[in-house]
């Protein structure tokens, strides 16, 4: 362990955790200090809203602190009930399943859905739950290079015939930004007859002309395509989910171990999740709010020479290659009061370590300006 570690600090790959001292908000303080955060993926800023705060803390008083079991032993409350029919209906599905995690929502489903003898072609850039979820299903696993969707349509012309296939993408890609060709893989899949598979966490909230997520912004009204997502981002809370027909929820329900075997979520988190549901179906400032600051950014940026990507979306990623450089400029921002982390492997591939900028509607536009200025000022100085 001690050489793994060593090794890890050796290539500037070592990390460890930066302790918080008060609420999570866009001014945090770490070790001992103030810094402007850029780093949160409270997109909306609802986890510290005061109405998300009160019906947290009404459930706890009123249900207790715990659920006491899994889901299918005593622990799905009609907390549960409610929180998953305004998943349905947010994300326009027929019905809808709540995990402990993001991170066990893709467990759950993908190794629900393949097995041994299926195949399953993932994107390159998915998130590291999709990566470790295909593992766990023995099924053969295909990485497609990133958005190729000529790469998914040639592979399913040449292969041969499987039990079942299942395309799996990110919505939004969490490193980058990145909006997944969605509606190009929906064909796809629609004429090999497979199953695709959108983890739409970091688009749920924010992306669409509702908030409802990827398939809100291409105005995809697909039944058969399997929506997962968090609440741990931009609805403020914590929970992942599955959304999708009367019949995938109940198939998941019979098979996802990592539902089947976990403790049901506390109500005041299943409270919480569902008034942040409720604030972003009928409020649109936050979101409006938001998307003014990501335009600032952005056009900050491409006036500094950064490209970025033509969608905007709160996640904004420098590239900057060299692990050594990543974490210079890092700590530039760090010495000027601002948090942006540094992005290395094996979270990116090698040399595509980066700087991830990630946007809160609590931010303002001074801190824009002021996180503009420290990143011309470091380029300006020779770096």
């Amino acid at each position: 362990m001690s050489d793994s570690l060593n090794d890890l600090k050796s290539k500037g790959l070592y990390r460890k955790f930066r302790v918080l001292d008060n609420s999570v908000s866009t001014r945090v303080n770490i070790d001992n200090r103030t810094v402007v955060l850029f780093s949160s993926n409270d997109y909306l800023g609802l986890a510290s809203d005061l109405r998300m705060k009160e019906a947290s803390s009404k459930a706890a008083l009123s249900w207790g602190t715990g659920s006491g079991a899994s889901r299918l032993i005593s622990g799905n409350t009609t907390l549960y009930t409610k929180l998953e029919e305004a998943v349905a209906s947010f994300k326009k599905s027929e019905s809808a399943l709540v995990f402990p995690s993001g991170y066990s929502a893709n467990a759950g489903v993908i190794s629900s859905l393949a097995q041994e003898g299926d195949l399953i072609l993932s994107d390159a850039l998915n998130h590291a739950s999709i990566i470790d979820a295909c593992k766990l299903t023995k099924a053969k696993v295909v990485t497609y290079p990133h958005c190729d969707t000529d790469f998914v349509k040639d592979y399913l012309d040449n292969s041969q015939k499987q039990k079942r296939v299942l395309v799996v993408t990110d919505g939004v890609f969490s490193m980058t930004g990145e909006l997944a060709p969605i509606p190009q893989l929906c064909k796809i899949c629609k004429q090999y007859g497979v199953l695709l598979m959108v983890d739409d966490a970091h688009g749920t909230g924010v992306t669409g002309p509702e908030g409802r997520g990827t398939l809100d912004y291409y105005n995809l009204n697909e039944p058969g395509i399997v929506q997962v997502g968090t609440f741990s981002k931009a609805l403020g809370g914590l929970g992942g989910f599955v959304a999708g027909s009367n019949l995938l929820i109940d198939y998941i329900i019979n098979h996802a171990r990592s539902l089947i075997y976990s403790t049901a979520l506390p109500p005041s988190v299943l409270a919480s999740d569902c008034e942040g549901i409720r604030i972003i179906s009928e409020d649109s400032s936050l979101r409006i709010k938001l998307f003014e600051l990501i335009h600032q950014l952005r056009d900050g940026l491409v006036s500094l020479g950064f490209p970025v990507f033509p969608v905007p979306m709160p996640i904004i990623s420098i590239l900057i290659g060299d692990v050594s450089e990543t974490l210079s400029v890092a700590q530039y921002l760090w010495d000027k009061g601002l948090y942006v982390p540094p992005i290395r492997p094996p979270t990116v591939m090698p040399g595509e370590s980066c700087l991830r900028i990630s946007l809160s509607a609590l931010n303002s536009a001074e801190d824009i300006e002021r996180l503009l200025w420290a990143i011309k000022a470091y380029y300006k100085k020779g770096s």
